[in-house]
């Protein structure tokens, strides 16, 4: 069973996987989609995917905004 964790923006993401998470993410879904958990504890997962896909689309957020930069700094070369 995925363990919920405590993470907020502030937290390091020293150790932190964009694919680790979407793995997490894949293996609530599938907990869910199993229809075998009490319904507390499919609210309580549910919440840890969306909390875990802010944190990727945080990530993907970032990284685009990197990209955009090296653009533009090419561009101006």
């Amino acid at each position: 069973m995925v363990k919920r964790k405590s993470a907020s923006s502030s937290d390091s993401m020293e150790g932190w996987s964009y694919e680790a998470k979407v793995v997490e993410i894949e293996g609530i879904i599938a907990l869910i989609e199993a229809g075998e958990l009490e319904l507390e504890e499919v609210f309580d997962q549910f919440a840890t995917a969306v909390e875990y896909l802010h944190q990727c689309e945080g990530f993907l957020q970032q990284r685009q905004q990197q990209v955009d930069l090296l653009i533009e700094t090419l561009s101006d070369d």
